[in-house]
């Protein structure tokens, strides 16, 4: 029997009043009362209430093609532990409704900031700020386990140059952050978008380089990573062209990996498939 339906009992059941039972008694039963209705569906809580939020700017700022996916996979244990625990203390929402002081953010008003947008797990990002605790690591992503896994990282090695931005990296450079503020950008394997048709949706662009210009204080290196081999010829081209940046390798072409560059375990795996990784190194041109 479906659980919405009210069970027939001895008082309501038709055979309950017999035929020859006067019409009054009949009457002087009572009608069977209403099935309870069942409360109203409300929206699903968060996850992680105190944590990243999932769409952060919202409806604040105008909609446009973008260069990543939100990936929503399964979050471990111990990355949401991590994201219930430290989110407060060291992520942020890119909600682009207010400007950022990345001197109080991290604690030290003194203290570089480079930006990376996407970090994969994170194990990279923990290397580099362990290898220069003199420089604060922004680190921008949308990837829930990554958040929560960096976060677990950052507190297991005592990372305190660490902060992870959650949400649209083009709302933190254009809303969030005033020019100069940042000594450096890091752009390691985006999504290269592969079909033709998705070009559009690459991150390096001539539009994103003059945004990014105007973030990145004179002197600032922009590196770029990729094992994608046509968009690492795109990258070149767009960089080359760009009157904001110069490159610090004299024949204009690919740099070697920079040591503070650590091999990842998914760069490696590519390198042992015969995959050939280009590293860019460009330079903010003084104003």
């Amino acid at each position: 029997m479906p659980e919405n339906h009210a069970p027939t009992t001895e008082a309501t059941a038709p055979e309950a009043l017999g035929a020859s039972e006067p019409l009054e008694a009949r009457a002087a039963v009572p009608a069977p009362a209403a099935p309870a209705s069942a409360p109203a569906r409300t929206r699903r809580e968060p996850m992680f209430p105190d944590g990243p939020a999932p769409d952060p700017a919202g409806s604040h700022h105008e909609r446009r093609i973008r260069s990543f996916q939100p990936r929503r996979s399964r979050v471990t244990t111990g990355q949401g532990e991590a994201l219930r625990r430290l989110w407060p203390k060291w992520g942020l929402d890119i909600d682009g409704l207010s400007k950022l002081d990345l001197g109080e953010l991290f604690g030290d008003p003194e203290l570089p900031v480079v930006l990376e947008i996407g970090f994969g797990m994170g194990e990279a990002t923990a290397k580099m700020a362990a290898a220069d605790p003199g420089t604060g690591i922004l680190a921008c992503d949308v990837h829930t386990p990554g958040q929560g896994n960096l976060l677990n990282l950052a507190e297991q090695n005592g990372l305190e140059n660490v902060r992870v931005a959650n949400g649209d990296a083009i709302i933190l450079l254009r809303e969030m952050l005033v020019p100069d503020a940042l000594a450096g950008l890091r752009v390691y394997f985006p999504d290269p978008w592969p079909k033709k048709r998705h070009h559009k949706r690459r991150l390096i662009q001539p539009e994103f380089l003059a945004l990014a210009a105007t973030r990145i204080a004179p002197g600032g290196l922009l590196h770029c990573a990729t094992d994608w081999e046509p968009y690492a010829e795109q990258m070149l081209e767009v960089l080359n062209s760009s009157p904001d940046f110069e490159n610090t390798q004299p024949d204009g072409g690919y740099a070697p990996r920079p040591e503070f560059r650590p091999l990842t375990r998914f760069e490696g795996q590519g390198l042992d498939k015969g995959h050939v990784v280009h590293d860019l190194l460009f330079r903010r041109r003084a104003a």
